[in-house]
């Protein structure tokens, strides 16, 4: 089993950064993809970044490229997102997951049922 804890979440102007941190516990996530996903107040969950086990392939969401950098430290069991130029449009609580690397994963990283474990959520509240 793996248990995974986010941390990080705050409140944040528009234009500002946050750094979420992801923490696994139970076994090694070294072989497991790990990403985020976020939901926000009545919408479904999304995907927002994913990397693989290495750190040599990393996936984002159109909505975060380019602001958003996810990164891993497999030592430590730790994920991170760091966010910048924070928009109202990123507030939601946000989820850190992990997958069991796969053939299959490049084609299916966005897929919240390819991934086997969740954290509780951080909430991320971005003001205008």
């Amino acid at each position: 089993q793996v248990q995974l804890v986010e941390s990080g979440g705050g409140l944040v102007q528009a234009g500002g950064s946050l750094r979420l941190s992801c923490a696994a516990s139970g076994r090694s996530v070294s072989t497991y993809a790990m990403a985020w996903f976020r939901q926000a107040p009545g919408k479904e969950r999304e995907f927002v970044a994913a990397i693989s086990p290495s750190g040599g392939s990393i996936y984002y969401a159109d909505s975060v490229k380019g602001r958003f950098t996810i990164s891993r430290d497999n030592a430590k069991s730790t994920v991170s997102l760091q966010m910048n130029s924070l928009k109202p449009e990123d507030t939601a609580v946000h989820f850190c997951a992990g997958a069991r690397w796969t053939y299959d994963y490049s084609g299916n990283y966005y897929r919240e049922n390819k991934y086997e474990y969740w954290g509780q959520g951080t909430q991320v509240t971005v003001s205008s």
